[in-house]
């Protein structure tokens, strides 16, 4: 054997020992997902100024994070935050539990807004400004969660 094919074995190895090795190290999901982030709140004269469309994603979006967030405030407030960091044990039970939670949430949560889409286009727009500014003052009060700590 050349050492030109002796080479390119020994690359081709260790290629395939690093994909294998990379393969075992799963990433942990996050109890809260990164993408339920609120980027701004509102108040009532910027949404009196939106399209009900608007209003309408809008609202859906809060609901979106409600859903994610408040079923797991008694483990985190914040997204990025894995059962590791908390000190739950990374067994395949608990992350067979978690992600059946978070597959169990994603349904949910797509049943809802299947449901918002046929009936929420006839709610008054004037309800829907109500309920986002209601959701929002609820994420809100998640940044003072702490404080009962």
């Amino acid at each position: 054997m050349t050492l030109k094919s002796k080479f390119k074995l020994l690359t081709v190895a260790l290629l395939l020992f690093a994909t294998l090795s990379n393969a075992q190290k799963k990433a942990q999901p996050f109890i809260i997902s990164d993408d339920v982030a609120i980027e701004k709140y509102h108040d009532r004269d910027d949404l009196e100024d939106m399209q009900k469309g608007d209003l309408l994603a809008l609202y859906n979006r809060r609901i979106e994070v409600i859903i994610k967030i408040l079923p797991n405030i008694a483990f985190a407030t914040k997204p990025g935050v894995t059962m590791s960091s908390l000190g739950i044990p990374n067994t395949k039970e608990n992350r067979n539990a978690l992600e059946e939670n978070i597959e169990a949430t994603s349904t949910y949560f797509e049943n809802t807004i299947e449901f918002q889409k046929i009936v929420l286009p006839y709610s008054d727009k004037s309800n829907l400004i109500s309920a986002i500014l209601f959701y929002e003052e609820t994420l809100k009060a998640l940044h003072t969660y702490d404080d009962f700590n």
